[in-house]
């Protein structure tokens, strides 16, 4: 693979889980008209993602589940037995005409990306990152977990140690589910503690190498670049992966409407960059959170900016101004006046804070401190 390749579909542009849902924004779309705008996704580099039929699903999903999303996109209406067992047609988790077909083609994504890494390269998938999902249940916006189907599929594929790691704000419950005490599996997650869905306290191991990092509201750029270089990256090379996931949640920054904390997307950039330093054979990077259109679009084209070693700075040409005035935020404070340079560039302004917490780097120390069993045991 002698380019990045970048996954995604029309399906995205279109879809939306209905007029009050967080998930009303398009995210995905934003990313490959931007990216176009900017010449940065030339045909050769961009892959068409299938959409996973339901026997692909089953490694990981119940066969019962996916027969019930199925019914409910053809029907457009849950049952109360699908609700009660499922958690379809709850507010979180709402039926919408792509119920259905918009997660089975992010999964299909990320199982192709799978496939497509038995031979080494980077692969981005801005669709993927739903990382909540159950295998039996719809679970925070997440229908399907993409992310375990991606590990599984990298597993398949004769790829054994992988490192996942997790910066959305929000931690990734349902990956933990099938992944926390895998031996071959480091995973690391760093998250906005007492945040929904309140999992991943810091001495939740899993008997195994999950290294879980609550963090306080307005965590800063200075505070990630800390985790970054004491944690996440001394972690990852400790380890030796074959494979790198990195799911790169955009809610984590300054104006998004769900989390609070304190990021520009030059901390996310910065995490990425460093991955990248480690030279593991195999990077997928996932999207994630982001519910914010201005936010998740230019923070996500720029970590495929990133990929290909593009400038990130600088003002943008008009074709990408003109993709990011077109779009809209209805029922939120920013989206009635948003700031210029939410349409003139990509690159925020940095984050710094000026002050490493005390709890953070408390927490930071213990959690570098704790050895990893898979690599004592090699």
């Amino acid at each position: 693979m002698q380019h990045p390749l970048f996954i995604g579909h029309e399906i995205f542009r279109g879809s939306s889980y209905g007029r009050f849902h967080p998930l009303r924004v398009p995210r995905v779309s934003t990313v490959m008209d931007l990216s176009r705008a900017l010449g940065w996704l030339p045909s050769e580099q961009f892959i068409t993602s299938p959409r996973a039929k339901p026997k692909a699903l089953e490694v990981w999903h119940d066969p019962d589940y996916l027969a019930a999303l199925q019914r409910v996109e053809a029907a457009q209406e849950a049952t109360s037995d699908d609700l009660a067992r499922f958690d379809i047609g709850s507010v979180t988790n709402p039926v919408f005409p792509e119920i259905f077909r918009r997660p089975a083609t992010a999964a299909g994504g990320s199982i192709l990306a799978g496939e497509l890494l038995a031979d080494e390269g980077v692969i981005y998938n801005p669709a993927g990152g739903t990382h909540h999902g159950l295998p039996g249940r719809a679970n925070g916006f997440c229908y399907l977990n993409d992310p375990v189907l991606a590990m599984l599929s990298l597993r398949h594929h004769g790829v054994r140690r992988i490192a996942y790691i997790d910066i959305d704000a929000h931690h990734c419950d349902g990956v933990a589910e099938g992944f926390s005490s895998d031996p071959d599996c480091l995973m690391i997650s760093v998250h906005e503690e007492r945040l929904w869905p309140r999992t991943g306290l810091i001495d939740d191991d899993a008997g195994g190498n999950a290294i879980n990092l609550p963090v306080p509201r307005g965590f800063n750029d200075a505070e990630m670049a800390h985790v970054r270089d004491a944690l996440i990256l001394p972690k990852v090379e400790t380890f030796e992966p074959d494979a790198i996931v990195f799911l790169c949640g955009a809610d984590g920054v300054v104006d998004d409407p769900l989390a609070h904390l304190g990021l520009s997307n030059n901390a996310h950039w910065d995490i990425l960059r460093g991955l990248m330093a480690l030279g593991a054979p195999r990077l997928l990077v996932l999207g994630g959170g982001g519910y914010n259109p201005w936010t998740v679009g230019r923070l996500w084209t720029g970590v495929w900016g990133v990929l290909n070693g593009h400038d990130l700075g600088g003002t943008l040409p008009k074709a990408a101004q003109d993709v990011l005035r077109a779009l809209t935020f209805e029922g939120n404070s920013r989206g009635r006046n948003p700031p210029e340079h939410w349409f003139t560039t990509l690159q925020d302004a940095r984050q710094e804070g000026g002050v490493i917490s005390r709890v953070v780097r408390q927490r930071v120390a213990q959690l570098a401190a704790r050895d990893l069993p898979s690599v004592q045991g090699a």
